[in-house]
C-alpha cells in the first residue's frame, strides 16, 4: 500500500501537509502517526516544545500550546498564536520588473471609454446614495431587465442595481463618509459601465449633488442622477428611472470592443473559503499569473489586510521604496487597533470553514493568501476604494470579508477578478467578472458549475508557471467577453458591499 503524500513547503519546517488523509498507526513524512491526519492538515515531523515556534512556508505560523511529538496532528488543540518581532527589511528584494515593449504584449478585445480607461463589460448601473432608494433602484433595474428592450441592445450586459445599507445616519465628514464616496464615485465612472443612474431619497446624510461637486461630476449621457422626493414618490421615479435608461441604452451599445494590450486590465486579487491547499496550488499559481500580467504592462490588486497579517514582512521586502513598505505597515498598525477597539483580535479571521480546511491562526492562512501577489516589485499601497493609477503589483487596504474586499477594488478600477477558494465560495460581482479558481480536485469536480479554473491538479504534478500559464490566458479570455461560471448563474447584484466604519447614528 503506497504511503500516503505530504509536501514540504521548506526545509525549515518541521510540519508538512497532508495531501491524502492520514490513518493513525501510518507512516509518512518518515513519522508514524499518532492521530488520524485529514487532507490539508499538517503532521509534526520533528519535536516541538512547548512555546516553540510551529514553521510552515519557511515561516512562523503559531506557537506550540504544549509539547508536540513527531506524528502528532498540528491544529488548533496544540497550537496558539500571540505576537513576535517581525523584520520588515525594506525594500530588500525590489527589483525592476521585466516589462515586455509594446509591440510584444497579449492583447484583449475591451471597450475604450471617453476617459480614456478599458472596460471589460457593458452594463448600465443603478446606484444608490441611501439604503432608502434601495428598493426604487432595484424595481428600475428589474424593469427594465424584463421589459424585453435589452433583446435589442446584444451590446448591453444587462442594468444591475447597486443597493448597500447606509448613506445615512452617519457623520457627514470622516472616514465613513469618505469610504463611502470613494466606493460611490469608484462605481458611478467605472470602466464595465457604459451608463450610471444614481436614486437618491433626498434628505439623506449622503448628498448626491455634494458628491457632484466634490468630484466634479457632470450630468450627461452616461450618468444622471435623480431622488424620490423631487420626483414625486416611488411609483414616479420607477417610472422616469425606467425612461431614463431607456434613453442610455441605444448610447451605450454604441460602445464596440477593440484590441487593446494587456497593460489594460486591472486584475482584483481574492481569496474566499481558504483551506490547507490554498497556499500550495491556486494563490500560488494566481502570483504566477500576477507576475505574467505585470510583465505585460498590467496591474494585480492584492488586498484583504487582515489576511496579510503575518505576511507583512514578506511584501515590505518588495516595496519599491521605504514610503511604500511603511504604508503598508500603518495599514497593519490600524487594524490592530481597529479590531481592538471593537473587541476583536487579528486571529478572529480565520472561518470554521478555514480551519476545517486545514488552516490553524492568521499568520498560517496570511502566508497562503499573500502568495497570490507573485514576486514582483510592490509599487504603491492604496487606502479603500481609492482609484488605482499605478502598473505592476499592488494592494489596497480592505477587510478580509470577500463582498466589503471586492466592492473596493472594484470601486478601485479593477476591470476583471479571479478568486481562489478551497472550501466553495458561491460569489460574483458585477459590474466586474470574477474568475473562480478551485484549490483543490474535490471542490471542483464537486462544484464544477461555480469553478472555471481546477487547479488541484498541481498536487497531481502541473507546474505552478503552467497553470500560472493557464490563468493569465483565461483572464485575457474573460476581458475580451467570454462568461464565467458565475456571470451564467447571475451572481453580483447582491455582493455590493460598500465597507462601512464609524458610528451609525
Amino acid at each position: 500500500m503506497a504511503e500516503p503524500r505530504t509536501i514540504r513547503l521548506s526545509p525549515d519546517d518541521n510540519v508538512v501537509i497532508a495531501v491524502d488523509q492520514i490513518p493513525q498507526g501510518t507512516r509518512a513524512a518518515s513519522v508514524m502517526a499518532r492521530e488520524r491526519i485529514p487532507r490539508g492538515h499538517k503532521i509534526a515531523i520533528a519535536a516541538i516544545e512547548e512555546g516553540g515556534p510551529v514553521r510552515k512556508y519557511g515561516q512562523i505560523i503559531g506557537f506550540a500550546s504544549k509539547p508536540i511529538a513527531p506524528g502528532d496532528w498540528v491544529h488548533e488543540q496544540n497550537v496558539v498564536m500571540h505576537d513576535f518581532a517581525r523584520d520588515y527589511r525594506f525594500c530588500e528584494d525590489a527589483k525592476n520588473d521585466e516589462v515586455l515593449p509594446v509591440e510584444m504584449r497579449a492583447t484583449f478585445q475591451g471597450y475604450v471609454r471617453p476617459n480614456g480607461k478599458t472596460g471589460t463589460r457593458n452594463y448600465i448601473g443603478v446606484l444608490t446614495s441611501v439604503n432608502c432608494s434601495a428598493t426604487v433602484a432595484k424595481f428600475i433595474a428589474e424593469g427594465v431587465n424584463r421589459s424585453g428592450i435589452l433583446d435589442d441592445y446584444p451590446e448591453i450586459d444587462g442594468v444591475v442595481s447597486f443597493v448597500h445599507g447606509s448613506g445615512c445616519g452617519m457623520a457627514a465628514y470622516g472616514e465613513g463618509w469618505e469610504l463611502l464616496r470613494r466606493t460611490q464615485w469608484g462605481y458611478a465612472t467605472h470602466p464595465n459601465l457604459g451608463g450610471a443612474l444614481m436614486v437618491g431619497l433626498g434628505c439623506e446624510v449622503f448628498q448626491i449633488d455634494r458628491m457632484k461637486d466634490e468630484y466634479g461630476l457632470v450630468e450627461g449621457d452616461h450618468f444622471q442622477t435623480m431622488t424620490i422626493q423631487a420626483t414625486g414618490g416611488t411609483k414616479k421615479t420607477v417610472a422616469e428611472g425606467i425612461e431614463r435608461i431607456r434613453a442610455m441604452l441605444p448610447i451605450a451599445a454604441k460602445a464596440k470592443r477593440e484590441t487593446r494590450p494587456a497593460s489594460e486590465v486591472t486584475l482584483a486579487l481574492q481569496c474566499g473559503g481558504s483551506d490547507g491547499y490554498s497556499g500550495i496550488t491556486a494563490n500560488p499559481a494566481l502570483g504566477s499569473a500576477v507576475d505574467l500580467l505585470v510583465r505585460h504592462g498590467g496591474t494585480g490588486v492584492l488586498a484583504e489586510t487582515p489576511e496579510i497579517y503575518g505576511a507583512e514582512h514578506l511584501l515590505t521586502r518588495r516595496a519599491m521604496n521605504r514610503a511604500v513598505g511603511e504604508k503598508l505597515v500603518e495599514r497593519i498598525r490600524w487594524w490592530e487597533d481597529y479590531t481592538e477597539k471593537n473587541g476583536g483580535a487579528m486571529n478572529n479571521n480565520p472561518s470554521p470553514g478555514n480551519k476545517a480546511g486545514g488552516l490553524t491562526t492568521i499568520l498560517e492562512k496570511s502566508l497562503g493568501a499573500a502568495a497570490k501577489g507573485g514576486s514582483t516589485t510592490l509599487r504603491a499601497v492604496y487606502e479603500y476604494a481609492e482609484p488605482v493609477k499605478d502598473k505592476g503589483f499592488v494592494f489596497m487596504d480592505t477587510p478580509g470579508y470577500d463582498p466589503v474586499g471586492a466592492t473596493g477594488q472594484v470601486a478601485g478600477g479593477c476591470n476583471v477578478m479571479c478568486f481562489t477558494t478551497g472550501r466553495g465560495s458561491a460569489f460574483g460581482c458585477k459590474p466586474t467578472p470574477s474568475i473562480k479558481l478551485a484549490t483543490n480536485n474535490d471542490v471542483y469536480a464537486r462544484m464544477t458549475d461555480d469553478m472555471d479554473i481546477n487547479c488541484g491538479d498541481i498536487i497531481d504534478g502541473v507546474s505552478v508557471a503552467a497553470k500560472g500559464e493557464e490563468i493569465f490566458k483565461k483572464v485575457l479570455a474573460v476581458a475580451s467577453g467570454e462568461r464565467t461560471k458565475s456571470e451564467d448563474l447571475g451572481y453580483g447584484d447582491l455582493e455590493f458591499v460598500p465597507w462601512q466604519v464609524g458610528a451609525v447614528m
